[in-house]
């Protein structure tokens, strides 16, 4: 794997990269998701996006979400065709579970069903199926469901409370 730093994207040009990245390969093309679709969700204020650079070329990204249904999303993982198979989408990943368990003890994500590649790689990482969802996003194919999780929601607050009372002096 090239030496490679992950860092949130801030830049236009960047985000013109990211969104050529995911409009140019699987499993997004099978999606139909277009350029502009793309670009404009990486543009949204609810979404975080982090990208895998190599000096200034982003080889890579993730995109998560950390507000609503399921609080620590993994919106998206896109890495470059000829960059894949060196290791950077598990960078990313680690990188994402290691940002939402900052706030959440639950890490969820959709793969395709025509994509087992990703989905074998989630499984290895510790995700587990928690449904499927049957023609969601094109006819004939299912998002499946996944999540990791380091324990329940409850115990996760507790420990986040806990950390941020002192003690008397």
């Amino acid at each position: 794997m090239p030496d490679i730093v992950i860092r949130r994207v801030e830049s236009d040009a960047h985000i013109h990269e990211c969104a050529t990245i995911m409009a140019s390969s699987e499993p997004w093309l099978t999606l139909r998701r277009s350029y502009d679709e793309i670009r404009a969700r990486l543009n949204c204020s609810d979404r975080e996006v982090y990208a895998a650079f190599s000096g200034d070329e982003p080889l890579g990204f993730v995109v998560i979400m950390m507000a609503g249904a399921f609080v620590g999303y993994v919106h998206n993982i896109a890495v470059k065709t000829e960059a894949r198979g060196r290791g950077i989408g598990s960078a990313l990943l680690a990188f994402a579970e290691e940002r939402i368990w900052q706030e959440s003890p639950n890490v969820f994500m959709c793969v395709s069903s025509f994509n087992p590649r990703a989905r074998s790689l989630y499984e290895r990482r510790g995700y587990g199926v928690v449904g499927e969802l049957s023609d969601f996003i094109v006819r004939g194919h299912s998002e499946i469901l996944l999540r990791k999780t380091i324990g329940p929601i409850s115990e996760h607050k507790e420990d986040r409370v806990a950390s941020h009372v002192r003690a008397p002096s």
